[in-house]
């Protein structure tokens, strides 16, 4: 493999080993650029990629994590093949699909509750467009902002999309929106303060934007750590404790009103890949994987026993999952998090 992050090719990052640091190197103290968050440049190596040369270094002040070196943007672009986003707006098998659509809906349902009826609402990484589909039929005016033309083949035609390497060179009118959601993105891109601070921007005074992000302090991935499902490393080139998030956001204009750390299309699956990604003899993220995998995909496919596992572990732990994904609800410590904040 050539020197150099941008030279690096990855075919399958979701098969990519993440481990952590050695011990002897876990105290050591690395000055960084500054903290997305709270500035600091103080950190501490995390995790280790395989075949990479980014690791995870954690911030030292607000416990943020960042991959470093940062990836450059034709590298970033390379994490995203156009299977990764699906075929035709689906992205998982059919039963799979209509189970994550099924589950989705108590989401939207939650997004439609913070605006008012015709709302105007933008969708920051808006991928396939499974919720701008439904807010345009529930009768809001329905806008979509995205990277790669290949995330939103087969979008609803009534919802307004725009193609752009980046928030502000769409160039929204200032105080356009209602809502903004950024649902799973802020930890994608190279620049969230400059996202929030756009979308301060096109949002009304008392708009609010809706955040949701992997909670990087959460009981799930302190359990799981190298092998926690919502790592997803190297393309979350972020990694936020809710307190981070929130810090970020009121430094960004917002206050926070209210945070919500329960997801069922998130978290219990977080648990079952978790626990999977500990047996070193499994692939992976092989369950995960697996699931994506339609009629017509020529990728290769797991040998018929890791398969069965595969199934039986989901079918033996998806009840634990849901139990585990409660008590941590509880403790406000969810393996992601959304919060709502309004621009002040």
């Amino acid at each position: 493999m050539a020197d150099g992050p941008a030279a690096q090719v990855v075919t399958d990052l979701y098969a990519v080993l993440v481990r952590d640091v050695p011990a002897d190197a876990r105290g050591e103290l690395l000055e960084a650029s500054p903290c997305v968050v709270c500035s600091a440049t103080s950190t501490r190596p995390r995790f280790e990629i395989a075949g990479l040369v980014h690791r995870v270094l954690d911030c030292t002040v607000c416990g943020t994590g960042r991959i470093d070196p940062l990836p450059l943007p034709a590298e970033i672009a390379g994490f995203y093949p156009a299977a990764y986003y699906g075929k035709g707006g689906s992205k998982f098998s059919g039963l799979i699909e209509w189970l994550v659509r099924l589950v989705a809906s108590r989401h939207i349902r939650f997004l439609m509750r913070q605006s008012p009826a015709g709302a105007r609402i933008l969708d920051v990484g808006c991928g396939r467009g499974v919720t701008l589909r439904s807010l345009s039929r529930a009768g809001f005016e329905a806008h979509g902002f995205e990277r790669s033309q290949a995330a939103v083949q087969g979008l609803d035609r009534q919802v307004q999309v725009r193609i752009a390497d980046d928030l502000a060179v769409a160039d929204y009118p200032a105080e356009f929106f209602d809502t903004v959601i950024i649902w799973h993105v802020l930890e994608h891109v190279r620049n969230p303060r400059e996202v929030l601070l756009e979308t301060a921007r096109i949002l009304r005074t008392g708009g609010r934007v809706i955040v949701a992000v992997p909670n990087y302090s959460s009981l799930q991935g302190r359990w799981a750590g190298s092998a926690w499902f919502h790592l997803d490393l190297p393309r979350h080139l972020f990694h936020f404790p809710v307190a981070g998030l929130r810090q970020l956001l009121e430094s960004c204009g917002f206050e926070c009103r209210s945070e919500h750390h329960f997801s069922l299309r998130q978290n219990p699956f977080g648990w079952i890949q978790s626990v999977l990604n500990r047996c070193s003899w499994l692939p992976r993220n092989g369950l995960y994987v697996m699931l994506q995998r339609r009629k017509g995909d020529d990728r290769p496919r797991f040998p018929l026993g890791t398969r069965m596992t595969l199934y039986t572990a989901l079918l033996l732990l998806s009840a634990p999952a849901l139990a585990l994904t409660l008590i941590a609800t509880l403790l406000r410590s969810g393996a992601t998090v959304h919060v709502v904040a309004v621009k002040r």
